[in-house]
């Protein structure tokens, strides 16, 4: 099967690896001189989320799209075609095979359209601008000469998406957002009038909006807990990783190129006996950052540990901690990248001493490869800003996501054993590790949810992979959610009635939607307007929320998740229902998996022995 190729935001690369630690020395700063220009003042040296974002204004993205321009002495259009070779927020480097009598400091109208992927969510779109040539050189490109010219924007990017398009998108969706918001309200009332026609029916559609209209209210009220400078506990980054090669070294590099103190931050790669380039790679990387991290101690803060045979992401994590030297953990997946920042805002909850475990926000990295990742993009964004933010509420997260999760080390120790040994109606549970672990967690703790904590993650491009996956998180949802019911009424009270509600609503959907869209029409010959209306409401509510906070055309694809969650996804519940004690995973081969094959293989052996004997004796009772 061909391999579908990732569309990745490409940065460019900077000469400095470990361009975000914090230099002991004081011999280099942190904000490039694009970033610097952005400075309105003096930045207080531990405010890491400045730094961080006059850093995304300074970089660069490797790119090549047209870019059509013409000059303010000249009313025709320049005939030469030119390419951007790279794009900031500040300016654009173009090229083309002809030289262009362009003058320095002369002022030019560009006219392009940024690609999906070429920047960060947000600025694709059509731009038309001025610009000021600043530099010009030639370089030889393959036996040819390419003439460059380096321009910069007289209107920031950033600015002109405001004016442009990011405004307009906050104010339509907003208001579109109150306007849904009431309509759904609305339509419950009417569920109050028409209650005693059909109980079941309404009553599960007045608990649904309830439910979810409270989730966008305290996820839209929700606030991170602000950096305290003076609050730098100990970190040890654990990474498990089994065969992935193909993006290991990122998520090295970005565990240990941390806005964090050199002494109090450690990383810890596990390789779960991979038999693919795994090993190789990691090693590859981490002596790149050797030979550039004397002064930042990386030797002694950056260890790589290989299992002696495989045993699964529970026992890797479990192994990574016992090595660990400080008191907080952070699992980290191993085709997961930290932003620079997201290791000082995700400890900050832990100012709390009840506070056990706090879960970063995930980002999808391949979000422009195909439909099926967009449509991840803008489930990811909602499921972590929306859904975890309102359950960070009453600090009781009921999944600290395997991206990037902190917990207590003591509680991973106290809670080892049964997590390691964890059986379910007789099979071990070797998926839903971060479910599992949360539930640990929440029986003593608080959890908590940090959304400037911010890593991306590479989600399936695949169908059959994604398929797979979300049947797997089902099955670990259902059976962690049977046992967090025996702990969680212990919680606070709203709370407990939110997971109620919210166990209850998936699982009797299934249902709803056949009594709707199958039985009613069939037996009644009515039209399901009404359901179909509120399907469409909520799909509003997801498309717009993603749009009033991400500023991206991708919002759209809110509503195409929706129905492909109800006409797809919806429909592995009923599967889950009867399988999910299987612990089986689904996209990797796991001990589990290996054991399910060879009993399917003996299965198989059996039957045909038995057909072969049931064939041969016919056979010989017809001579």
């Amino acid at each position: 099967m061909k391999k579908i190729k990732e569309i990745l935001t490409i940065p460019r690369s900077d000469r400095r690896i470990l361009s975000n630690i914090p230099d002991p020395e004081n011999v280099r700063s942190l904000v490039n001189r694009r970033g610097a220009s952005y400075q309105k003042e003096e930045i207080d040296p531990t405010d890491v989320n400045e730094f961080y974002r006059l850093q995304l204004l300074s970089l660069r993205y490797v790119t090549k799209f047209e870019v059509k321009f013409k000059r303010a002495r000249q009313k025709a259009k320049i005939i030469d075609k030119h390419y951007s070779e790279d794009i900031s927020v500040t300016g654009i480097l173009v090229y083309s095979d002809k030289s262009n009598d362009l003058l320095k400091d002369e002022i030019i109208t560009m006219n392009f359209t940024i690609p999906d992927g070429a920047m960060p969510e947000g600025y694709e779109s059509k731009v038309k601008l001025k610009a000021k040539v600043v530099r010009e050189f030639t370089k030889e490109v393959d036996g040819e000469a390419r003439y460059y010219y380096a321009c910069e924007f007289l209107q920031p990017l950033n600015e002109y998406m405001t004016k442009k398009r990011w405004g307009l998108s906050i104010f339509v969706s907003s208001i579109f957002l109150l306007g849904v918001s009431l309509i759904v309200m609305l339509m419950r009332a009417e569920s109050v009038i028409y209650f005693r026609f059909n109980k079941f029916l309404y009553l599960y559609s007045i608990i649904a909006a309830t439910f979810l209209l409270s989730r966008y209210f305290f996820g839209i009220l929700y606030k991170n807990v602000p950096i305290n400078p003076k609050f730098e506990p100990g970190v040890s980054i654990i990474i498990p990783v089994f065969n992935e090669e193909e993006w290991i070294h990122r998520t090295i590099l970005s565990c240990i190129n941390q806005y964090y103190p050199v002494d109090k931050l450690e990383v810890i790669v596990v390789d779960d006996y991979s038999t693919d380039r795994t090993e190789e790679k990691s090693n590859e990387m981490i002596a790149l950052i050797h030979s550039e991290g004397k002064r930042f101690k990386t030797l002694d803060r950056l260890k790589f540990h290989k299992l002696p045979q495989n045993g699964g992401k529970r026992e890797a994590l479990v192994a990574g901690v016992h090595i660990a030297q400080h008191d907080l953990v952070v699992f980290v997946d191993s085709d997961s990248f930290l932003e620079p920042n997201a290791i000082r805002n995700i400890v900050q909850p832990f100012q709390d001493p009840k506070m056990g475990g706090v879960a970063g926000r995930t980002e999808v990295e391949n979000k422009f490869t195909n439909a099926l990742t967009k449509l991840q993009t803008v489930r990811y964004y909602i499921a972590f800003r929306i859904m975890k933010a309102a359950e960070s509420w009453f600090d009781t997260v009921t999944c600290l996501s395997g991206p990037l999760a902190c917990y207590r080390k003591d509680l991973i120790l106290k809670n080892e054993t049964a997590w390691l040994n964890q059986k379910f109606l007789g099979q071990p549970a070797t998926f839903g590790d971060d479910r599992s672990m949360t539930n640990y967690i929440l029986k003593t703790h608080r959890t908590g949810y940090q959304d400037n904590a911010v890593c991306s993650t590479i989600v399936p491009s695949d169908t059959k992979v994604f398929l797979s996956q979300q049947m797997r998180w089902k099955r670990s949802w259902l059976r962690e959610s049977l046992r967090a019911f025996l702990f969680m009424w212990k919680k606070e009270p709203f709370m407990f009635l939110f997971f109620i509600i919210g166990l209850i609503v998936p699982i009797a959907a299934p249902i709803v939607v056949v009594y709707n869209l199958i039985y009613v029409p069939i037996m009644h010959g009515v039209f399901p307007t009404t359901f179909l209306i509120g399907l469409l409401l909520m799909a509003m509510l997801m498309s717009l929320a993603h749009l009033y906070f991400r500023k991206s055309k991708l919002w759209a694809f809110g509503f195409i998740f929706v129905l492909f969650y109800e006409f797809i996804l919806l429909w592995q519940m009923p599967v889950a229902w009867v399988t999910f004690w299987k612990s089986t995973w689904g996209t990797r081969e796991t001990p589990q998996d290996v054991l399910a094959k060879e009993k399917k293989l003996e299965k198989q052996k059996l039957r045909k022995s038995r057909f072969s004997f049931r064939k041969n004796r016919k056979m010989g009772e017809r001579e």
